[in-house]
Order: C-alpha cells, then sequence, then structure tokens
C-alpha cells in the first residue's frame, strides 16, 4: 500500500512538473505541432552526416581512407544484418515500431526514477528520441531539453519514415574508440564489414552504445562483459535469442584492441594527395576550411594515378639492394608515365612513421651529372652536334662571372681520362671538365632556361659549376625533366589525381593532361640516342632493361653525399635517389664502397624498371629525321667561345628559341609545335652545314 501511495505522490509531481515545463514552452511547443498544417515546417533539418573520404589506387584498391574525428561510413538498413539490428532495438528501444516518437511507457518509468531521484537519472528516450539529441540538440541533460526532444520526436516521425530514421540512427550514432556508426564500429572492433557480424559481436557492439567509454572492452573488458550480458538476456526475454545460442556468446572473447586499419595508415603518396586537395583550390575550390570539410568529412571518392604493383615492385627493389646502414641512408623512386605526366610510384624515403619528409616531392638535393642532360639540350639547341669536340683535360679553369679573380677549378671525377673527345663521349663517361667548358659556350643562363622548361622549379643560379649539379633540386623535377625528353620535346606537368567524385557520385574534378611544347622534337631524339649510349657503354651500364631502348645519366655530387640514375623509356620515366634524409652525408664506405650514381641507384633503377616492364611491348625511341655525320668541329673554352652559325642554305635549324626569362613554377612559353612525324620514310635530306666565322671553314653533318 505504501509503495502504492509513493508511486501515485511521484506521478502527481512529475505531471506537475511536466505541465509546468509545458506551459513555460508553449510558443515553441504551439510553433513545432502546429508548423505542418501551416505549410511553414519548423523542424529543424537534420545535418549532412560526416563521412570519410576514401583514397583509391589506379586498378580500384584502397590506399587510404581521410577522416576528421567522426569516422564514418554509412550502410543503406538493408546492408545491415536482421540479428544486428535486434540487438540494437531490444536494448535500446525495443517498442520502435509501436511509438510515434515518444514511448510513454518508457517515459511514465523514466519520471518516476527521475523525480524520486531528484533528477534526471534514466533516459527513457526512444531511437527517434536520441536521433533528434545527436542532430539537434546540445547534450544538455534537464527537463527543459527532454520536453523539446519529444516534441521534435513527434515532429521527425511525421517527416521521416521508421526504415529512414532506423537507417540514420544506425549510421550516426556513437560506438567508441572514434567510430560513428555500425559500419565503422565492425571495421574497428572485428575488423569486417557490418554485413559479416555475427549475433556475439552485435550483442557487444549493442551494448557500447548506452555508454562507449564505460563499456569500453579494451579499457574496461569486465564492464564490457557484463554489459553483453545484460543484451544477452534482453534479446531472449524477447525472443529474439535462443538458450543455446545466448550461452555460447557469453563464452566467447571481447576484442582486445582496435583491428589493423591498414588504409588509415598515410604514406609518402597519399600524403602527397591530401596536401594538393587541400591547397589547390583547382581541385575542390572554395576556401581553405571548405576543402578541409570536404576532404576528411565529405566522403569524396578519390582517384588516384599510382599503380599498386609498381609501388611494390619500387619498394621490394629498394629493400632488397640498399645496404643496412641503420637508417644513416636510404633511397628514393619515382615513376611517372612521360606521355600524360601520370606518377605510378613514389618511395618517399625511409617510411612515412619515421620520417614524414617526402624527399622525392619535397626534397632539394644536389643531381650532380645528371644536370649535364640541360647543358646538352642548351648545346643542341645552339646548333651544336654531339660529334662536335671539345677538351676534357683536367682540370680545367673557368672564369667566374663579374670579373672575379678567383677561377672555378673543378676536375674530372674518380680519374676521368680527359684530352678531346666529342660531346657523345664526354656524355657516356661524364667528363666534368668537358661539360664546364661546354656550359661556358652555350652560356649558363641558357642552361637555366632549359632546366625550367624541361622541368626544374627550383630557382637556379647562372654560376660555371652549374652544369655539375650544385644546385639542389628534387627527384620529381628531374624525373619531370628526363620525361620531356621520352615524350619527344613535350612536357606533361606530374599529376597524382586522376578525378574526385563527392558522396553522390558526381564527378567534381577530372585531370585532363596539357602538354607543352618545351623542345623541338628533334633534339629531343638528339639526345635521347647520346643518354642510350650512357647504359650501353658508359656510367649506367647496370641501368640495362633486358629487351627494352633505355635512355639515362647517372649523377654524384661532391664528396658522394647524393647519388642519382635518372633514365627513361618511351612509356616510363623514373628517377632514383640515394643519400641521408638528414642531409649532406658522405657515403664514403656503404657496402664497402663509395656510392656513386652508377652504384646502388644504378641497381635500383635497373632492378625496378626491369621487373615493372617484364611483358610490356618493347617500344623503340623514335628517331631524328637527319643522320649525324662525323664532324670536325672543335668547341673552345671560355677564352674563345665557338658562335657556330648555320648557313643560308641548310635546312632549318631544328632548335626551340628560349625565352629569356623563366616563369617561376613549370614555366608555359608559346612554342610553335610541329607538325607530327611523317608516317611514310622521310625523303633524303640535304646535308646540315654550319660556317665556322672565325675560319670561314664549313662543316656538314
Amino acid at each position: 500500500m505504501r509503495t502504492l501511495v509513493r508511486f501515485g505522490v511521484a506521478v502527481v509531481i512529475a505531471g506537475l512538473g511536466l505541465a509546468v515545463s509545458t506551459i513555460l514552452l508553449v510558443p515553441q511547443a504551439r510553433a513545432f505541432f502546429t508548423a505542418g498544417s501551416t505549410g511553414n515546417d519548423k523542424l529543424p533539418s537534420l545535418r549532412p552526416l560526416s563521412q570519410r573520404s576514401v583514397v583509391y589506387a589506379r586498378d580500384g584498391s584502397v590506399l587510404a581512407v581521410l577522416h576528421a574525428e567522426e569516422n564514418r561510413v554509412p550502410v543503406k538498413l538493408a546492408e545491415v544484418p536482421p540479428h544486428v539490428v535486434k540487438a540494437v532495438l531490444d536494448i535500446e528501444d525495443d517498442r520502435f515500431y509501436q511509438h510515434g516518437g515518444i514511448d510513454l511507457r518508457s517515459l511514465g518509468r523514466a519520471l518516476v526514477t527521475n523525480v524520486s531521484a531528484g533528477g534526471v537519472r534514466q533516459g527513457g528516450s526512444t531511437i527517434t528520441q536520441q536521433l533528434v539529441k545527436i542532430a539537434l540538440l546540445s547534450p544538455k541533460q534537464d527537463l527543459h531539453r527532454k520536453l523539446k526532444e519529444a516534441v521534435l520526436a513527434i515532429r521527425l516521425e511525421q517527416k521521416m519514415s521508421k526504415h529512414e530514421i532506423l537507417e540514420r540512427y544506425l549510421n550516426t550514432v556513437y560506438f567508441g574508440n572514434g567510430a560513428y556508426g555500425v559500419e565503422a564500429a565492425a571495421e574497428r572492433y572485428y575488423g569486417v564489414k557490418v554485413g559479416q557480424l555475427t549475433m556475439g559481436q552485435a550483442t557487444m557492439l549493442a551494448g557500447l552504445i548506452r555508454n562507449p567509454v564505460g563499456y569500453d572492452p579494451f579499457r574496461f573488458p569486465d564492464q564490457a562483459k557484463a554489459r553483453r550480458s545484460e543484451v544477452v538476456r534482453r534479446m531472449r526475454q524477447l525472443g529474439d535469442l535462443a538458450p543455446d545460442t545466448a550461452a555460447g556468446i557469453e563464452g566467447e572473447p571481447l576484442p582486445t584492441k582496435a583491428a589493423d586499419q591498414a588504409a588509415e595508415r598515410l604514406d609518402y603518396f597519399v600524403d602527397k594527395v591530401k596536401q594538393q586537395l587541400l591547397n589547390d583550390s583547382a581541385y575542390l575550390g572554395g576556401t581553405a576550411k571548405d576543402r578541409y570539410q570536404e576532404v576528411f568529412s565529405g566522403g569524396l571518392s578519390i582517384h588516384t594515378t599510382l599503380d599498386p604493383h609498381y609501388q611494390q615492385l619500387a619498394q621490394d627493389k629498394i629493400k632488397a639492394i640498399l645496404p643496412d646502414t641503420q637508417g644513416r641512408y636510404t633511397a628514393a623512386l619515382v615513376s611517372m608515365d612521360p606521355r600524360d605526366g601520370a606518377v605510378r610510384a613514389l618511395v618517399g624515403g625511409p617510411g612515412f612513421e619515421q620520417a614524414q619528409y617526402n624527399i622525392v616531392t619535397d626534397g632539394a638535393r644536389q643531381p650532380g651529372s645528371s644536370f649535364k642532360a640541360f647543358t646538352l639540350m642548351a648545346a643542341l639547341e645552339q646548333g651544336h652536334s654531339p660529334n662536335d669536340t671539345i677538351d676534357g683535360t683536367s682540370p680545367c679553369s673557368i672564369p667566374n662571372p663579374g670579373g672575379r679573380p678567383n677561377p672555378y677549378v673543378p676536375g674530372n671525377f674518380e680519374g676521368e681520362a680527359g684530352g678531346v673527345m666529342t660531346i657523345t663521349d664526354a656524355t657516356v663517361h661524364s667528363v666534368n671538365c668537358a661539360y664546364a667548358r661546354l656550359e661556358q659556350v652555350v652560356g649558363a643562363r641558357t642552361v637555366v632556361d632549359v632546366a625550367h622548361r624541361m622541368g626544374i622549379t627550383h630557382k637556379l643560379q647562372a654560376i660555371p659549376s652549374l652544369t655539375l649539379g650544385t644546385e639542389v633540386v628534387s627527384p620529381l623535377e628531374m624525373v619531370t625533366a628526363y620525361a620531356t625528353l621520352a615524350a619527344d620535346g613535350e612536357r606533361n606537368d606530374p599529376y597524382f589525381v586522376e578525378s574526385v567524385q563527392d558522396r553522390n557520385g558526381k564527378t567534381v574534378f577530372r585531370f585532363k593532361p596539357k602538354p607543352k611544347r618545351v623542345v623541338a622534337a628533334q633534339n629531343a631524339r638528339v639526345e635521347t640516342q647520346v643518354l642510350q649510349q650512357v647504359v650501353q657503354r658508359g656510367t649506367a651500364v647496370r641501368a640495362q632493361v633486358d629487351g627494352h631502348q633505355v635512355a639515362a645519366k647517372t649523377g654524384t655530387a661532391d664528396e658522394y653525399h647524393d647519388a642519382w640514375l635518372v633514365g627513361y623509356t618511351p612509356q616510363l620515366a623514373t628517377a632514383a635517389w640515394m643519400g641521408s634524409p638528414t642531409g649532406e652525408v658522405p657515403m664514403l664506405n656503404v657496402g664497402g664502397i663509395r656510392v656513386q650514381g652508377g652504384s646502388y641507384p644504378a641497381q635500383i633503377w635497373g632492378a625496378y624498371m626491369n621487373a615493372v616492364l617484364t611483358g610490356q611491348p618493347s617500344i623503340p625511341f623514335p628517331q631524328p629525321d637527319f643522320e649525324l655525320l662525323p664532324s670536325s668541329q672543335q668547341l673552345s673554352g671560355p677564352s674563345s667561345p665557338a658562335t657556330i652559325v648555320p648557313s643560308a642554305t641548310t635546312t632549318p635549324q631544328l632548335t626551340v628559341p628560349a625565352p629569356t626569362t623563366p616563369p617561376p613554377n613549370f614555366p608555359q612559353p608559346t612554342y610553335v609545335r610541329p607538325t607530327s612525324p611523317p608516317t611514310e620514310p622521310p625523303p633524303t635530306r640535304a646535308p646540315y652545314c654550319y660556317t665556322d666565322p672565325r675560319t670561314s671553314t664549313t662543316f656538314c653533318r
């Protein structure tokens, strides 16, 4: 009898409290209840769900997922197994399909408990009310908010079907450990998709909703197990779980740590993609804040250029060939398609977890003799032939600009042969003094211009040592420049993102290649012929690829602190670099040798390209439309520069005029693109002749 009296008093008090609260909220309540009838629906709209973005490789495999605090991937209700739905409904709102937004039976039970306790101690909220609280209201616990929550829940059920509400709830609710929504929870706790969850796993996840922190199985396994048992008992009471199944669940172990989410670990390539999307408005537009929201919460599908097979081969070959130096030295590699600029593989250094500094894209290292390719192109553009000769005698004294008294005196590397030689042989054997003199013949500023046109974006100084690679560049710049030669003189700037779709599948960005003619095709073909011989009989013999034509150049910086091999076939350009990730540390005894471009970098490059090109067709390099005849032209040093002028009766000079001031960041000169090479064999051409104005002697090639 006493219990009934206490219950009646509690109900009366609760009713009075509810009535008073309702009176206080009459304007709001009237607005919510009458909105639908007046045609002015004042129910706030549910915010779009924060949704993680997914980064895909070229073959459609997942490279990474990008998300902020809310790691969520929405799923349709039909994708959620019935036993998972039952577990959630049985413990959270077993009368979900019977009530109209609020459950008076549950609410009355909660009111009695809360009034007796003098505050809010029990929820009694339906799933619809929980969704309203999460999506529309603050988490503050008081009667004012509870009334508003109830009113909005009623209104929400007038706007949305039960199916829609339950689907939204399962995708919204927090399961702890950064998992928002049932799909993310299945991945986080069990490493499976929601459709693969077992009954035991479903009961554990359903139990987390009430208190994701307090029932965290990683931190509080005893509490989590007790909560799972509570869910199991409730499902048995409601007839949704057989006794033998329930007994089996009680004996199942709980997860002890988050399932490995490999796709959540960034690497150098994905980090570059992320930074481009965040920093460049060309992809997503809007402000920096808008782009951040889209990348980490917009549910984007980001399709990239990375070839996982190429990437794995690059990592494998570096690991197999690079000596164990206890992390003192490392290697990097970048590979791109010269036909459009697509980056196919990128190993940016020792490991993203160890050093998040991407040597390939952000590095600034001396390229050594691999920079000689730009001096060679400058000479070709001025009409010189690879068969012209030049003095490679060492040491050589090169005047400094501005009349400074001390000349630049480089020497040939490792005792290279000196004397008079052809430009081809000077390239094949990487003769420093020959190229130092050649730079003086063509002009350092011309070399700077050629390098910028072909793909170098770093600022370069027109100094006597420029041709020997003393100015710093990145591997991505170098592979872009050499890819220009592979593409017959057209530069394709490197790109990483093919396309981006929003959460609805609409394409918001698609890359379109924009090749730029930066050097004449004939000059690119002649230089390729020279660089092929570097691989056939010169410093890059370790870079040979079985059954494929290869052009490449080695590079070794002063004191052996950076070593390079940059080269290409018609279908793929690759740069391999080796050095210290911390700075200029000489590699004087690595695996028992002094590291040069022709050693480990050439081995890595050759092993990688051999593996990548296995089974691919052998594509020959296009040949120049003329034959290079032996030349008797000897180019002098800086004290007596050789100025070669084409005779008036020769065929047009196969050069592209260089702009005087290269713009920063991949200049875009307006050159006239030559006509396509003829499909029929070219007609016999007149000899290509020049007259030396100093001696009036004519030389023909």
